[in-house]
């Protein structure tokens, strides 16, 4: 028995996240929108509602809009940052944080009581 996902129409996901179609990688988890701020917007809440998602402001700079859409249960992606830039808009899929690394154990050689035999 076959099992199909669907997100819609074509739409491209990475790390979990969903894409508008049309974006164009420009780098490491950064991607061209292929429409505007407004339209971007509006298409991330048809897909991740704001009531489930919350969003929040991220740039307070004249010319540069942005927003930070969350991504509560934290698996696969931790959130998406939308901004508009010198006339275009992008995505950047904000990856969920390595978790920290731990030292190695080291095991501190154990000191044999008693007589060394020959």
């Amino acid at each position: 028995m076959a099992v199909l996902w669907v997100t819609g129409a074509g739409a491209e996901t990475v790390s979990g996240a969903q894409l508008p179609d049309g974006a164009q990688r420009v780098g490491e988890n950064r991607y061209r929108a292929p429409q505007g701020y407004e339209e971007t917007l509006k298409y991330y809440r048809t897909v991740y509602p704001s009531q489930a998602y919350p969003r929040k402001p991220i740039v307070n700079q004249p010319g540069v809009k942005a927003v930070h859409i969350v991504n509560p249960s934290g698996k696969n992606f931790d959130g998406l940052n939308i901004y508009e830039a010198n006339d275009e808009v992008r995505i950047y899929v904000v990856p969920v944080p390595a978790p920290p690394k731990q030292a190695p154990v080291r095991k501190t050689p154990e000191t044999k009581s008693g007589k060394k035999t020959r």
